[in-house]
């Protein structure tokens, strides 16, 4: 009779906090949503939060769903928050030999890991896209992520990709194989979050809505005067904000128009109900690995009105409502478009659900990672 494997130690970091807090972006959702499946699994996972200036710092170690969490503090600085928790991480890893695989999110993180390899540590990381494209990033910190790109391709026991266009970049430049595991879509929707439309003043199928960080790589420069020059009769909410205090950030609050709406961040079950009633969901971002919110939104029905970037055709294909990356004015048209028929706008929603639920499942991703984690 085949013995059953034993269960895995495993240390998790790179995202900001579990659950996410303000200031949480699609690593923060990827941990939410892998970690405890992994813990209810029979696994021992902990994670490690950063917590910044200003914030409380939890006495001890705390629990949540199964995963056992461990904060420890970083500066305000972007960019030098994750390299300094970082480094406090891989030393309470090895020093407290909290786990056997180390799972690290984005390869900026890469530079702590021949230290834990040098200690024993199994490390995988995973990396959403190439990261030093994003245009939020100063020059330096791009020179950086690309050199940290060596250290990620060549240190680890594995490259985790959730996309096939930056494994393919990864794969022609370093002449490996890397694995890709897409995230998951489904979401249980129980309804229970819904009293946020009250609060907001929202009526189902009355607004479009975004939901993710202000910062340029996301293209709230584009939506927000492609719906300004609009007639929609729609109010447009903006879920989210800046993780650092930003120009661009303010630039975008400046608008005039009583139809925007600023919620700042919203999270969980209030979230999905805003996707589950909004007219369209829109995502017009210039760079993207696999967009978490384009999968959630769809799997809740909601239609998805996106930038025509590959990362975005790959997950919708012919069911995707795009417009020219960049291109404000096209946006409106777009917009508009789906204003002026809601009818064939819903009988997209449903193709696109089809696709996802399809191809995008949680449980699948959870057994992939173990399968990485046990092999390589």
């Amino acid at each position: 009779m085949a013995s059953i494997p034993a269960p895995l130690r495993i240390a998790a970091f790179g995202f900001r906090s579990l659950p996410p807090s303000e200031g949480g972006a699609g690593a923060d959702k990827f941990a939410l949503e892998l970690l405890p499946r992994l813990a209810a699994r029979g696994h021992s996972v902990i994670a490690y939060n950063r917590v910044y200036p200003g914030k409380p710092k939890p006495a001890g170690d705390v629990e949540f769903n199964g995963v056992k969490v461990r904060s420890f503090r970083t500066v305000a600085k972007s960019g030098f928050d994750t390299l300094l928790h970082s480094f406090k991480v891989a030393l309470d890893i090895v020093w407290n030999n909290t786990a056997d695989v180390v799972h690290i999110q984005n390869g900026g993180n890469s530079l702590v890991a021949p230290l834990l390899r040098l200690f024993g540590k199994r490390t995988y990381v995973s990396q959403d896209g190439l990261d030093w494209e994003r245009d939020k990033w100063s020059w330096y910190a791009k020179l950086y992520l690309r050199l940290m790109s060596l250290f990620t391709a060549r240190v680890h026991n594995q490259v985790i990709f959730d996309n096939v266009f930056a494994r393919k970049y990864f794969e022609d430049r370093f002449k490996r194989q890397y694995e890709f595991v897409p995230f998951g879509a489904d979401v249980e929707y129980t309804g229970e979050g819904e009293a946020v439309l009250g609060r907001l003043g929202l009526t189902p199928g009355e607004y479009l809505l975004f939901v993710g960080r202000f910062i340029p790589d996301k293209g709230l420069q584009y939506l927000i005067p492609a719906f300004e020059r609009s007639a929609l009769d729609k109010k447009l909410v903006l879920v989210g904000g800046s993780p650092n205090p930003s120009a661009f950030e303010a630039g975008l609050r400046q608008t005039r128009d009583p139809r925007i709406v600023f919620p700042g961040y919203i999270y969980g079950a209030e979230t999905h109900a805003l996707m589950h009633n909004c007219f369209a969901y829109i995502q017009p971002s210039d760079v993207e690995g696999l967009s978490p919110v384009i999968l959630e939104s769809s799997f809740l029905g909601a239609p998805v009105i996106c930038s025509d970037i590959e990362q975005n055709q790959y997950i919708l294909g012919d069911t995707g409502i795009y417009f020219n990356k960049g291109d404000d004015a096209d946006l409106q048209r777009v917009l508009e478009a789906a204003m002026a028929d809601p009818e064939q706008l819903k009988a997209r929603a449903s193709a696109q659900r089809e696709t996802i639920v399809a191809q995008f499942s949680w449980d699948k991703v959870v057994d992939d990672h173990v399968t990485i984690f046990r092999k390589s």
